[in-house]
């Protein structure tokens, strides 16, 4: 009798989901869905071609302290990296001397306490420190960006769906809103205070093209040229060894696991065969 029983309760339930995968699909043909400016204007990030890419790939110093340099001379002016310290530069190159240097010439200093009065007040970093935040509070930052929020990038290729070249194509991607765009979906242009870019989920930003001209930093002797694109790629590689700095080991680790699983399987297939040798004879 329970057998019956569960045989019907489960007889009914697939009956049930018969019925409403025919009813959706009905559904669907008679009013398929309404595609969205999202669905068909916004662009997938481009491949940047990162030395960092692969199971094999590596961080390139001297980029990283290319993109170091892009996010001091542009990036910092709104964006903070509060989950690197400036001691971790010594990481991509730099000795604990330059490292200090680099600290005491940021543009944004630390918050500070004034010892005598005991109210708020900013010094010059120090290689202990993490990067600084441009601004003090939330309310200062959305007074300075109308009404947004500049993100921290400390992990935001890392919080992002393929970061690294989403975080390149965003920053190349600014351009002009496509005429069959502002035709179909008239409502979707830029407002006040937005910027057209179709990497962007919404495809308006409220952060202006930060790196919009060739030659905007100066890269010193023996470095490539200082175009918009190298600039992207160059602070997209900075970004993205800040939010995992431990990549190439974490690779590495990764190689020697494989190595060692490939050669535990062939040893137990050999030991398999060892052990079972004779009744396989017989």
């Amino acid at each position: 009798m329970i057998r019956i029983g569960a045989f019907l309760v489960g007889l009914f339930f697939a009956g049930w989901l018969m019925v409403s995968a025919v009813m959706g699909a009905v559904a669907y043909v008679a009013e398929p869905p309404v595609a969205t400016v999202e669905k068909l204007f916004h662009k997938h990030p481009r491949d940047a071609d990162f030395s960092f890419a692969g199971p094999v790939g590596k961080f390139d110093q001297a980029q990283l302290q290319r993109g170091l340099q892009v996010f001091k001379e542009v990036c910092a002016a709104c964006h903070g990296l509060k989950q690197v310290a400036f001691r971790d530069l010594t990481a991509i190159g730099y000795s604990e001397g330059q490292v200090k240097t680099i600290a005491s010439e940021w543009p944004v200093q630390s918050p500070s306490i004034n010892p005598e009065t005991g109210e708020a007040a900013t010094r010059k970093p120090v290689a202990a420190d993490k990067f600084p935040s441009p601004y003090p509070n939330e309310i200062a930052a959305r007074a300075a960006n109308n009404n947004a929020i500049p993100p921290d990038l400390s992990l935001m290729t890392k919080a992002r769906h393929d970061g690294a070249n989403y975080t390149y194509s965003l920053l190349t991607g600014y351009a002009e809103p496509d005429p069959k765009l502002l035709k179909q979906f008239p409502e979707s242009a830029p407002g006040p205070g937005l910027y057209h870019n179709p990497y962007f989920h919404s495809l308006n930003i409220a952060m202006p093209q930060p790196l919009g001209v060739e030659g905007q930093v100066t890269y010193g002797d023996g470095a490539p040229k200082a175009t918009v694109d190298q600039m992207a790629k160059d602070v997209t590689a900075f970004l993205a060894w800040t939010a995992e700095p431990k990549l190439e080991n974490r690779k590495s680790t990764g190689l020697a696991v494989m190595l060692f699983l490939l050669i535990f399987a062939v040893l137990t297939w050999m030991s398999y065969q060892q052990v079972w040798a004779d009744k396989k004879k017989k």
